[in-house]
């Protein structure tokens, strides 16, 4: 279909979902500039966002976004359907990858598309080449539900047929949208960055483990070796959800390599996620961009695509997308985990200026068809095209009554009570009315209930500090009532900390083991799980298989 067709078939109404800015990933950047580029090429187009919250609290967004849902609430996910539906929003550009949605590999999604009107067009970021059954009847449903699959790399449409067995027809191969940048010398935006005079490396991205930056820092050495001017720059905030589990123990590690490597000086981090401008100033500073990711199944990178878009050159490992977009000597590949083939192709285009022009510009006329102008074109094309087929050949509904017009809809849980009970010990046994009764003391079997609803909740609360320290807290008490020597559980604690006997019954035992049990398999924490996992193994080995 030629644009000027989409043209005149355009919607009126059009709705993203997925992440968006100011969340800080990479698929939120993604869908606020294909807002954008919609928005820009078609202004009598409504163009608007419903976005997905990977915290209950949300975010500072935009006018553009109308309706925001929490990941984990399935509540939310029949809401955002039925708000659509009112709206009458005629067709959904859809941006999926596992992660961002709810329940087990994001399956909460399958009930919101199952229940909007509208046509569906589904960008995937995500395509696995060996996925586990759930993740590939996720997928599959996905794919039913969407009229439109819309892939960035080759290698996701051959995926998408062999692996999910996925018509041909119904996949769409669109690249990776890119900022629109003059071809410039890097020298012209050095003095920014007071690296005049500099040769400028350069890998940015929210830090995550799986990026590869150490190998990139033991390369360094042998880079400065011969060129002392040499300067890496680390562009980037830690990931979120990575420095919410973790912290910055990943760039912490990255610096102290750099000090043990001796090249300190030469490399420079900017802990920060930036605006498309600043970031679009740090690449044409830089006179090599590298990225030495780990994963080999990574069939996009933006980051790559925004590279190549401003005619940089390139090293980096062979991961699917840079193995298509590297081709045809656009840039260099080196094996994974090689730090000495990373310092030798690097040297090697500092070392011939014009090579490494030749490829930038490459790069550059290669990605001219990528600027998020012609790709939102081409978007507008097949948003178009899938309207006009559904008008043909609407989908048939059936109304009639479903479960949940049979059982009404439960609330989601309240915890304020649960929380009330538990003190610093774990659970109170008992209360009067709602305030806790002491004279009872604890039980152990409470705590291993306590264990299990804590690590149910999971899915339906935020991941806030708080259940994380009960879930330890009731598992520390199942740690501390069982008796070696007995083989057993004790039952019951006093209020002043005194067991009140050696072993408790066969059936608190029971439930203790129960509790640990479930924890293996629901947390989320992996200290918390290995607790779980010994004490469960060590229990029936006392035992004796009693």
């Amino acid at each position: 279909m030629s644009t000027s067709v989409a043209l005149n078939n355009m919607p009126k109404n059009i709705i993203m979902v997925g992440n968006y800015l100011p969340r800080r990933c990479g698929i939120a950047t993604f869908t606020s500039d294909l807002l954008e580029s919609l928005s820009k090429a078609f202004p009598q187009t409504r163009c608007s966002a419903v976005a997905m919250n990977d915290t209950l609290e949300g975010y500072a967004y935009p006018a553009q976004v109308m309706f925001d849902l929490y990941y984990r609430n399935p509540d939310d996910y029949r809401l955002a359907a039925e708000f659509l539906n009112m709206n009458q929003v005629e067709i959904i550009s859809l941006q999926h990858e596992f992660g961002i949605f709810g329940g087990k590999s994001g399956s909460y999604l399958i009930d919101f598309l199952q229940n909007v009107n509208m046509p569906v067009v589904t960008t995937l970021h995500t395509v696995l080449r060996e996925p586990d059954s759930h993740q590939r009847t996720v997928l599959q449903q996905v794919a039913r539900e969407s009229d439109r699959l819309v892939v960035m790399s080759r290698k996701g449409q051959e995926l998408l047929t062999d692996v999910y067995q996925i018509p041909k027809e119904k996949i769409v191969l669109i690249p990776h949208g890119i900022p629109d940048v003059p071809f410039v010398d890097s020298n012209y935006y050095k003095d920014h960055f007071a690296v005049e005079g500099k040769k400028v490396i350069l890998t940015f991205g929210l830090l995550s483990p799986g990026k590869g930056l150490e190998y990139m820092i033991d390369a360094l050495p042998e880079i400065v070796k011969k060129h002392l001017e040499a300067v890496y720059i680390i562009l980037g905030a830690t990931h979120p959800h990575v420095k919410k589990e973790y912290g910055e123990s990943y760039r912490d590690s990255l610096q102290q390599r750099a000090l043990n490597q001796g090249v300190e000086k030469n490399i420079i981090f900017h802990n920060r996620f930036v605006s498309l401008e600043e970031l679009c100033e740090f690449l044409g500073a830089a006179d090599i961009y590298v990225t030495p990711y780990l994963n080999p199944e990574q069939a996009v990178s933006g980051t790559l695509a925004y590279a190549l878009g401003a005619g940089k050159a390139v090293v980096s490992t062979p991961y699917w997308h840079a193995q298509e977009m590297l081709d045809e000597d656009r840039g260099r590949l080196v094996p994974f985990r090689d730090s000495a083939a990373l310092a030798r192709e690097i040297t090697d285009l500092l070392d011939r200026e014009t090579e490494r022009h030749a490829m930038r510009k490459r790069a550059y006329t290669y990605c001219r068809s990528m600027i998020w102008s012609e790709v939102g074109k081409t978007y507008a094309e097949v948003l178009a095209e899938v309207i006009e087929q559904r008008q043909l050949r609407p989908r048939v509904l059936f109304p009639g009554r479903t479960v949940e017009d049979v059982y009404p809809e439960l609330p989601q849980p309240k915890f304020d009570h649960f929380r009330l009970l538990t003190d610093g010990v774990g659970i109170l046994r008992h209360c009067s009315f709602v305030v806790p009764d002491r004279s009872h003391g604890y039980r152990l079997d409470d705590h291993a209930a306590a264990l299990i609803v804590t690590l149910m909740a999971q899915d339906l609360v935020s991941e806030s500090n708080d259940f994380y320290d009960m879930a330890c807290r009731y598992l520390s008490f199942l740690l501390h009532g069982f008796n070696e020597e007995k083989g057993l559980f004790r039952a019951s604690l006093s209020y002043d900390r005194r067991w009140l006997e050696d072993a408790g019954s066969e059936e608190s035992h029971a439930r203790a083991v129960w509790g640990l049990g479930m924890a293996v398999g629901l947390s989320k924490w992996e200290n918390l799980t290995a607790v779980a996992e010994n004490l469960f193994a060590l229990s029936p080995k006392i035992q004796g298989g009693q």
